[in-house]
């Protein structure tokens, strides 16, 4: 049996706003092994950010988590402040969007990763310099003692961004989580950061879970996808075979809508309609508005998230074999 690194069980996060309680995660069950890589993906507000806040203890004050996340064993959720910065630094990693508001700009890059050292391993200052600059070069920065001596807004979007995964890898964490790590970033560029996070998991031995919108980044970076939508989980499964045969009309959206060079612009699928009002989800399948499959079980009942195929799982009351390109 696989051991797993990451198993989390039944999560769920809600929030507490003027309007009444938002659901933004309901029901989240996922387990990754150590070295695996798992894309979340899902439009804006299908709750994966929320879903990684919620595991490392990030949410809003006027947020609440309930279920279960355990790191090689240990149950993290809710722990206290003290044992979750150690969780944080130690085992568990985060990039977080937008590197240049993740960064401090009154303080240099050298100082900044150095910090990290000092405060969660007691490197003296010159030790976790000099761990500075080789995890720099380490995530191709070149002329890095140099750099570390300059400002965030010295850097490109793209350079900050390894500083980010310079920084997270710097106590060497047995999962990194990258939320939108190529927003913002052109294409070029977005390909660089994606095959530096493969090198980084050859390399350091560290379990990926990628949280992004677009679907096009995913195909060749993550061995396994999960796809959400209205804070559940519409469909997950080994990334090729999810790619190949789509079997949930959301997922089937979304990679219809992914640009190709084959395909003109003008003719790109769109998916119609808004995503869900968290605060009016009915007991039904979030999705139901928008797709061209519902039916009568659909606004009504939720479907339950059944097995299929090999290692593929599905959350629709429509057959497979109606989910077609």
């Amino acid at each position: 049996m696989t051991e797993h690194l990451l198993s989390v069980r039944d999560l769920s996060v809600s929030f507490d706003t003027p309007d009444g309680t938002v659901s933004a995660v309901n029901g989240i069950s996922l387990d990754l092994a150590k070295r695996d890589t798992l894309a979340i993906v899902g439009e804006s507000g299908s709750g994966k950010t929320q879903l990684a806040f919620a595991m490392l203890g990030l949410l809003a004050r006027n947020g609440r988590s309930e279920g279960s996340v355990r790191i090689e064993g240990q149950e993290i959720l809710n722990l206290p402040e003290a044992k979750l910065n150690k969780v944080r630094a130690e085992r568990v990693a985060m990039i977080f969007q937008d590197p240049m508001t993740s960064l401090n700009p009154y303080l240099k890059i050298g100082t900044q990763m150095a910090e990290v050292l000092q405060l969660h391993l007691g490197k003296s200052k010159r030790a976790a310099m000099e761990d500075a600059a080789r995890m720099l070069d380490a995530v191709r920065i070149p002329d890095a003692k140099r750099r570390l001596g300059m400002y965030p807004h010295e850097f490109s979007g793209g350079m900050r961004q390894r500083i980010m995964i310079a920084m997270a890898l710097l106590c060497r964490p047995a999962l990194l989580i990258a939320d939108e790590p190529t927003t913002a970033l052109d294409v070029t560029v977005q390909a660089q950061i994606m095959e530096l996070l493969t090198e980084v998991r050859e390399e350091f031995g560290t379990a990926i879970i990628l949280i992004t919108h677009d679907l096009g980044i995913v195909a060749g970076s993550c061995e396994r996808t999960m796809v959400m939508y209205g804070g559940r989980v519409m469909e997950t499964g080994p990334t090729d075979k999810l790619f190949e045969a789509p079997s949930h009309p959301y997922t089937l959206g979304l990679l219809a809508a992914v640009p190709r060079l084959d395909i003109p612009q003008e003719d790109l699928l769109t998916i119609p309609g808004d995503p869900p009002d968290l605060l009016g989800l009915s007991g039904g399948c979030p999705f139901t508005p928008r797709c061209p499959l519902a039916h009568e079980p659909c606004p009504q009942r939720m479907p339950d998230l059944v097995s299929f195929d090999t290692d593929r799982k599905r959350a629709c009351h429509a057959a497979r074999e109606d989910v077609h390109r």
